[in-house]
């Protein structure tokens, strides 16, 4: 495996804690991957994520577009997010890696860290936006301000559209998954681990096209009922955490602890919180048609081969979960309006196209869907190369060399 571009570990002088930064390549000197916040954070766990942001940036290259993929990059802090003193070493970090957000790695809210708050700290540290480093290549930087804005703006039936585009794309995923394998889409079934803004929108929006969520996992334990959750219900009932309120549920729902969740019978088993919780271990325990990661990382390679082999199906979490990081660029270039219908029906359409191209690749060679995926982002990145160049290691294909700029 090629070695990153820049890799940065950060120790808080005031607690020990460490933070690290991760760019695995640039297209144009820029990067962009989300900052998170968990407790066993390590540099490989970041250096992997940012692996996957380059993956994620070609994969969905349309040269249609008016957005030009970035490189891919990621941000770790190795803390408890609900630790009393996130914040603050949230503070201490941005301010330490302050020059790279500036100048090359446009983040956001991952696993453990909302968009509000590092918009707040960021506020604080003098950044009008933690994506100023893309604003600053813009012709029209004051509109795609105002465009990202109004699309945060824009409420879905209580939750942000900015917090419903990633688990969307998701369940969009899993949906075009079983019409595409002949499964009913109506009376499916589906287990969501995770029910932060990824877990529920995909448990939201699976339960929308007709699929039954029967059970949801939560850092509280696993709630189920094989007749089918009230999503709407336990979304109401969350904290900013994920975790549902238990005195929401209905007398028919019943909770177990929650590494349960691997067990239950489903057709799509949607891992969409931490990574590293499918391995091989795990294998034969797993009673579904298929795995879409919403997650980052979320399935082991050991893991990944033997489901393969059990005849399972894995939708890698580059193809099943970019949707976050390409609406972003989307609506700041300008691809969709800052509505919830542009936005949805933009997902819908690459979705759909990806699912389909990878699928049918994976089926003409016989090959796994994650090397589907790779081969179709080296493709991308090729292409992407060749309009603007890439500076640094890391194409989607390990073993390609990209052009230093």
């Amino acid at each position: 495996m090629s070695a990153p571009l820049l890799e940065t570990t950060w120790t808080d002088p005031v607690t020990g804690v460490r933070g690290y930064v991760v760019l695995d390549t640039l297209v144009r000197g820029l990067a962009s991957g989300g900052l998170r916040i968990r407790e066993g954070c390590t540099l490989e766990e970041v250096r992997g994520l940012a692996r996957g942001m380059t993956r994620k940036e070609a994969l969905v290259y349309d040269p249609a577009d008016r957005y030009l993929p970035l490189g891919g990059g990621k941000g770790g802090i190795d803390l408890d997010p609900a630790d009393p003193r996130a914040v603050d070493v949230l503070r201490r970090f941005l301010a330490a890696v302050l020059p790279v957000v500036r100048s090359q790695w446009n983040t956001g809210e991952d696993f453990g860290l909302r968009q509000e708050t590092i918009d707040e700290v960021a506020a604080g540290l003098g950044l009008p936006s933690t994506v100023e480093a893309v604003f600053a290549t813009l012709d029209d930087a004051a509109a795609a301000r105002r465009r990202l804005a109004q699309a945060f703006a824009v409420d879905v039936d209580g939750i942000s559209l900015g917090d419903l585009v990633g688990g969307y794309g998701v369940a969009r995923t899993g949906v075009v998954h079983l019409e595409r394998t002949g499964v009913p889409v109506a009376g499916a079934t589906a287990v969501v681990q995770g029910f932060g803004s990824i877990g529920g929108a995909a448990a939201r929006y699976l339960a929308r096209a007709g699929v039954t969520v029967v059970a949801v996992a939560d850092r509280a334990g696993l709630i189920r009922n094989d007749a089918g959750l009230d999503v709407e219900a336990l979304l109401a009932a969350r904290d900013p955490l994920g975790v549902v309120d238990r005195s929401a549920l209905r007398p028919s729902d019943t909770t177990a602890p929650n590494d349960g969740w691997l067990a239950v019978p489903c057709d799509l088993l949607v891992p969409a919180a931490m990574s590293y919780v499918i391995t091989a271990d795990d294998v034969p325990r797993i009673r579904a048609r298929a795995v879409v990661e919403g997650a980052n990382m979320p399935t082991l390679p050991d893991a990944e081969a033997l489901l393969h082999a059990a005849g399972i199906p894995v939708l890698p979490d580059f193809l099943a979960n970019v949707m976050t990081n390409a609406w972003w660029w989307w609506t700041v270039f300008g691809d969709v309006e800052p509505t919830a219908e542009s936005s949805f029906a933009k997902i819908d359409a690459v979705v759909r196209r990806l699912v389909a191209t990878v699928s049918d690749d994976a089926a003409a060679r016989g090959g796994t869907l994650r090397e589907a995926a790779l081969d179709l982002a080296r493709r991308n990145a090729e292409a992407v190369q060749a309009a603007v160049g890439v500076t640094g290691p890391g194409t989607p294909a390990e073993e390609a060399t990209l052009v230093r700029a």
